[in-house]
């Protein structure tokens, strides 16, 4: 089946709290906002999505029929050290003790949370600015989901039929709808965005970064003018007994925030564009921050690749939490999308 069979299929769409996960049975790190949902099991989902598979081999599968109950993921091994691999999303990032183990480089509002051993500079990649140059007239963007199925709590008349424990595969109310809501955002700033509303992460969650990755290769086979892979996500921030939730300081409704993600080659695996990557969520970041000052967690930078090796505009975007609604979520990636979109015009030419 070809690319373009495949996404008729799938029904490809083309479009013309600073907080962090809390140590097992602790409160949260500081942060500026966060919010407590009550006690009650940590929720299965992502958190950090798990490590990115290289391109090649099966062609992905199309989105998975609703009503299938599989069990809970897996544990994942440990990735081989030639190829990356499904892995916890929810690594610890402190000590023993409860510190940190993270460095943080700051300048001016912006922040770069780095858990590799990799010193980077925020100011120095400020200055430099993105990399990536997008072609006028042709698909620019390409907008993805390797755990599709991430969904969030259920309020109001945002309830669905559950596949797992803050999952479904139903896209209006998983993380796919707020992927439709950010690509028709990045539409109305003349950006050309292509919408993959694939569901990779089900009927087995194991391997979803294998399947995701090969199908991106497959798009950047059939369109060479993408130069940006946006992998959107949600968070889960969760301790043993309490579920938080991310919260931006808006006057007029609540709203989750929103978390650039960047892999790197600190874990080995042939990755020569992060630092594109970074420059480029740098950019970003900085444009949201100029609008919303509370909008954005810091960026992560993680010792595994995600799939970022494929282009120099690869990022994962976290929107919200699971314990964030899916109306909070879609409030926040709307905003987002307002000030990313034009900063990603400017980049056209």
């Amino acid at each position: 089946m070809t690319l373009r069979q495949k996404l008729a299929c799938v029904g490809l769409t083309v479009f013309g709290l600073q907080i962090a996960s809390a140590a097992a049975g602790g409160a949260p790190p500081p942060g500026r906002v966060r919010a407590r949902l009550g006690p009650g099991p940590p929720p299965a989902g992502s958190g950090r999505p798990g490590l990115g598979g290289p391109p090649g081999g099966a062609a992905p599968p199309p989105a998975a029929a609703a009503g299938r109950r599989p069990g809970p993921p897996p544990p994942a091994p440990a990735p081989p050290p030639t190829a990356d691999a499904d892995a916890d999303e929810d690594a610890p990032t402190t000590t023993a003790d409860g510190l940190p183990i993270v460095a943080t480089s700051i300048a001016g509002g912006l922040s770069i949370k780095n858990e590799t051993d990799i010193a980077v500079d925020a100011a120095a990649l400020l200055q430099q600015g993105p990399a990536v140059v997008l072609p006028a007239g042709e698909p620019q963007i390409l907008i993805m989901h390797t755990h599709a199925s991430e969904a969030f709590t259920p309020a109001g008349r945002d309830l669905y039929p559950a596949s797992d424990t803050c999952r479904t595969e139903d896209t209006n109310y998983n993380i796919v709808h707020v992927g439709d809501v950010l690509a028709n955002t990045l539409a109305s700033a003349g950006l050309q965005v292509l919408h993959d509303r694939t569901i990779y992460d089900y009927p087995s969650y194991t391997g979803s970064y294998n399947r995701s990755g090969a199908a991106v290769q497959e798009y950047l086979n059939q369109y060479p003018s993408l130069r940006i892979v946006i992998d959107l996500h949600r968070d889960a921030l969760c301790s043993d007994s309490v579920v938080y939730k991310t919260v931006a300081e808006l006057p007029d409704a609540a709203c989750s925030q929103v978390m650039l993600l960047v892999g790197t080659n600190a874990s080995g695996l042939y990755h020569p564009y992060w630092e594109e990557n970074l420059r480029l969520a740098v950019y970003l970041q900085d444009a949201v921050n100029a609008a919303h000052p509370t909008l954005m967690r810091p960026i992560t930078l993680v010792n595994e690749r995600y799939n970022q090796h494929l282009t120099r505009g690869s990022l994962i975007i976290e929107v919200g939490s699971s314990g964030n609604t899916l109306q909070e979520a879609i409030r926040a990636v709307r905003l987002f999308g307002e000030s990313a979109g034009p900063a990603l015009a400017r980049l056209v030419q």
